[in-house]
């Protein structure tokens, strides 16, 4: 099945097998971030997310980047056009606000996802294309792979949840020097950090070998372990166990279970369906 152009063709949508594969297509300017991409990649999301044969996302960048961030060639230019088409500094600080809170609504809706996601991270993934990656369940990065949070140095604070996500993967402490003094990190520091969920030499191997792992599992098992996930950072105890009591109890008595506890006693794999 070959990628379908979403919108402006600044992302590419496919489905095969229960995966789903969201591209970022802007290879010439380093899948920098415009506003017709946020446009396209906030489309994509939701029509990946009705996708009801859809198990597992993945995201990442055409040709050999992942995501540099904003496309600061735009953001320099008092060009009308450009105006147009960059993220900020548009036609007013209104539009500013109104075009970053839309641009913020593709990390919230990714980041609460009801599949498992990857980010597929090939290249350079900086400012908010990192934010972009953060968001995703895993990260898996090629070794050649380079980040940065770059942010300060470009004269910004931060965009798309930059230190809220950091703060999450890497603790306080690390996000303060993450964001505060930025440096390129290889693929390998970034991995020791936990920035990333692990590298590999060969990223399309690995990411296609995780997503039919995932994409094999039972869906409601793995949305509602999500729902737990979610819930475990912000909910006390007590708020907690009565969210995941009717999950647990939702799953359990489902075909999927049944069909688990059966191949369990004999000795096979089990084919879950989604019931």
């Amino acid at each position: 099945m070959s990628a379908t152009a979403i919108g402006t063709g600044t992302v590419l949508f496919q489905l095969r097998d229960g995966i789903g594969t969201l591209t970022l297509n802007r290879p010439e300017r380093r899948n920098a971030i415009s506003w017709p991409l946020v446009q396209d990649l906030l489309a994509a999301i939701e029509r990946a997310g009705a996708e009801k044969d859809l198990r597992v996302l993945v995201v990442t960048g055409a040709g050999a980047d992942f995501c540099v961030g904003a496309d600061l060639a735009r953001v320099g230019s008092d060009n009308a056009q450009d105006q147009e088409t960059r993220t900020l500094r548009g036609r007013s600080v209104a539009d500013d606000r109104e075009r970053l809170r839309r641009a913020s609504a593709i990390v919230e809706t990714l980041a609460y996802f009801p599949a498992p996601t990857i980010a597929a991270v090939n290249g350079a993934c900086a400012g908010a294309g990192l934010s972009l990656a953060l968001a995703a369940d895993f990260r898996i990065a090629a070794r050649t792979a380079v980040f940065n949070t770059a942010f300060v140095s470009a004269g910004v604070s931060g965009d798309l949840g930059s230190a809220w996500l950091l703060t999450r993967a890497v603790g306080g402490a690390r996000a303060r020097a993450l964001l505060l003094d930025p440096a390129k990190l290889t693929a390998s520091e970034a991995a020791d950090l936990g920035l990333v969920t692990e590298t590999t030499a060969d990223l399309a191997a690995r990411v296609g070998a995780l997503a039919a792992k995932l994409a094999a599992q039972a869906p409601k098992a793995m949305r509602y372990a999500k729902e737990n996930l979610t819930d475990a950072g912000s909910a006390t105890l007590p708020d907690y166990l009565r969210r995941e009591v009717p999950r647990m109890v939702e799953c359990a008595r489902s075909g999927d279970a049944r069909r688990a506890a059966q191949a369990f006693l004999e000795k096979r794999k089990p084919v879950f369906t989604g019931e």
